[in-house]
């Protein structure tokens, strides 16, 4: 056997190593909280360490996951026209980016390496395990990522050398010590800011401000990781990958079709009705799966085919489901609503219902113009079958009860939002698996695979925006905003004006998760201000990100169209405008009337 066989047979073994345990993972994270709800109910008890277990379960998810996105090039990033440019430029853009990768990474690792062999005892244990064996995934984590870094700089000697070099960097960064680094602070912070926008993952941009920013000061890079272990052991966290497991699971099933065909028999015979149908299931997908485009990917090709064959013109139908991609995330139990209630300090009930309202205008912001366009166009309507109605009913009646069940149990205090997340999960697995037999169990793993790049994704870029709003809430940053806002702003309303823009401009260039981890706290102290219930902000910071998503030139869903429409990206935006305009209408509605937000909470005085 010659060596290149052997390294080639050491990778596939460490690849389906990677994915066995992942997939282990993403089960064990479900099982530990439904265990809990099931011993609770019959034996008046609670499964041994359970929250340590799944907190920590999600750790690793977050750094075995964070490896296999490495691995498949899949962590969230911003790219300006680099996919435009031809070789040589792709080629040197894409060294750039490995090398800023690298050098990140080794700084992350070298911390981990430091946090974990300091910061706890070795005596100390998670439920059965020694927690320095369990902490070990952090710097192990770390370390492949920034190899993998490495590896994936372009063919060639140089540029793997150049990538390679980032650990130099990162070398001579450590040796200048806040002697020297002040005067180094804004020329590495403009490079990771010029490198977010040719490609470089949305974490390391994250991670390497706050390790800048952090060295200038003088303070131990062991914040970094300490910041990250807090925010991913987070007693709410676990939240996030349960949900999306759960809408990951629901999209690769055939659940999209049955609900496609009940709301196309009960609002099929409106003008418009087939647009109406495809708002309400993006709505549905959107709720559990976030805005990370999985709608538009799992279910574009289907909506976009039966719009078109009842006589949808094409840019509209285009539009529509680009805009309606985003727009089930003020629906409980969206996951947004609940990192930002984490975030901002705010009840998660509170958030569900404040959403309510806002959510169910947008949504009939979009079906009022499917109903227009509809009537304009002529399009195909269907003769109302109470017999298909209640047989398509009837199919679609356990994605229908889904909803149903998770706020009667989490509103009701039978469970708690993990243990909601968990069930919610579970329910998707028996229904796809047991029920509807979607999918075999044999072809379970790759589905949940599917989903690790998402959640995984998500989850590393949250943990290194919070070691960057450690140092930004640290050097009173929201305090000095403040002051300046209190002195040059007398208006609430010249406030949330100001407000809505800057966060329009947000969206466009950081995902709503790292945005809501690096931005509510900066705005908090200013809403608090002026007067702004909590509630209501919240809702409109989600909004205002949620249209982020559709704004040009880099909204994440605009991309996704042109893939999955196979239409030039120039021609999504021209379609998606009147749908991004009319919602930008809805969204400063939601912002100057406060009551939508916040009159529910009064009725049920919850």
């Amino acid at each position: 056997m010659t060596p290149r066989f052997l390294i080639s047979a050491a990778r596939k073994f460490f690849h389906h190593t990677e994915n066995a345990v992942a997939v282990l993972l993403l089960l064990l994270v479900a099982l530990f909280p439904a265990l809990e709800v099931l011993v609770r109910l019959f034996l008046k008890t609670g499964v041994h360490a359970s929250a340590d277990y799944v907190q920590h379960i999600v750790l690793w998810i977050t750094f075995v996951g964070g490896m296999i996105t490495t691995r498949d090039r899949k962590h969230l990033s911003v790219s300006l026209g680099v996919d435009l440019l031809k070789e040589p430029w792709t080629s040197r853009i894409r060294t750039i980016t490995s090398l800023l990768s690298v050098a990140v990474g080794s700084v992350f690792t070298w911390s981990a390496v430091q946090y974990v062999q300091t910061s706890f005892d070795p005596a100390q244990r998670v439920g059965l395990f020694p927690v320095q064996w369990v902490m070990a995934v952090m710097p192990v984590g770390f370390a492949v990522m920034t190899l993998r870094f490495v590896t994936q700089a372009p063919r060639g000697v140089v540029p793997k050398l150049l990538a390679a070099s980032g650990i130099v960097v990162a070398v001579l960064l450590g040796w200048a010590g806040p002697e020297r680094m002040p005067a180094m602070v804004w020329p590495c912070a403009i490079a990771l800011v010029a490198g977010s926008i040719i490609g470089t993952p949305i974490f390391v941009v994250l991670g390497g401000l706050a390790a800048v920013f952090f060295q200038s000061t003088g303070s131990v890079m062991a914040l970094i990781p300490n910041q990250a272990y807090t925010m991913l052991t987070g007693p709410i966290i676990p939240t996030i990958p349960l949900f999306t497991l759960a809408g990951f699971i629901l999209s690769e099933s055939k659940a999209g079709e049955r609900l496609v065909a009940l709301f196309r028999a009960t609002f099929g015979w409106l003008p418009g009705g087939l647009a109406a149908m495809a708002i309400i299931v993006c709505a549905f997908f959107t709720t559990f799966t976030g805005a990370s485009g999985v709608t538009i990917l799992a279910l574009g090709g289907l909506l976009s085919y039966m719009m078109l064959e009842n006589r949808y013109p094409k840019g509209f139908t285009t539009g529509l489901l680009t805009a309606s991609g985003s727009i089930g995330l003020l629906f409980a139990p969206s996951l947004p609503l609940i990192l930002y209630g984490v975030v901002a300090q705010v009840n998660i009930k509170h958030m569900f219902i404040g959403g309510l309202l806002p959510g169910i205008l947008m949504v009939l912001t979009l079906v009022i113009m499917g109903v227009i366009t509809g009537a304009k166009s002529r399009v195909e309507k269907f003769t109302v079958r109470p017999q298909e109605v209640l047989s398509s009913g009837f199919r679609a009646s356990g994605e229908m009860l889904l909803p149903v069940a998770i706020v009667l149990s989490f509103f009701g205090g039978i469970t708690t939002i993990v243990e909601t997340g968990a069930l919610a999960a579970a329910y998707s697995l028996i229904l796809v698996l047991v029920v509807h037999r979607d999918f075999s169990v044999r072809h379970l793993p790759s589905v949940l695979l599917k989903c690790i790049p998402v959640i995984s994704g998500v989850l590393i870029i949250l943990a290194l925006a919070n070691a960057l709003s450690y140092y930004i809430i640290d050097a009173e940053i929201p305090t000095a905003l403040a002051d300046w806002c209190k002195a040059h702003i007398h208006s609430k309303y010249v406030f949330l004006i100001a407000l809505n823009v800057a966060l329009l401009i947000v969206g466009c260039f950081m995902d709503i998760f790292s945005a809501t981890t690096v931005v509510v706290p900066l705005i908090l102290p200013l809403a608090a201000l002026y007067g702004i219930h909590p509630v209501h902000l919240g809702i409109i910071f989600l909004a205002n990100l949620e249209l982020g998503y559709l704004t040009p030139p880099v909204g994440l869903n605009l991309f996704l169209s042109s893939y999955r429409f196979e239409m030039p990206i120039t021609r999504v935006y021209k379609h998606v405008m009147p749908f991004l305009a009319a919602l930008i209408a809805t969204v400063l509605l939601i912002t100057y009337v406060p009551g939508m937000s916040t009159w529910l909470l009064d009725v049920i005085h919850l």
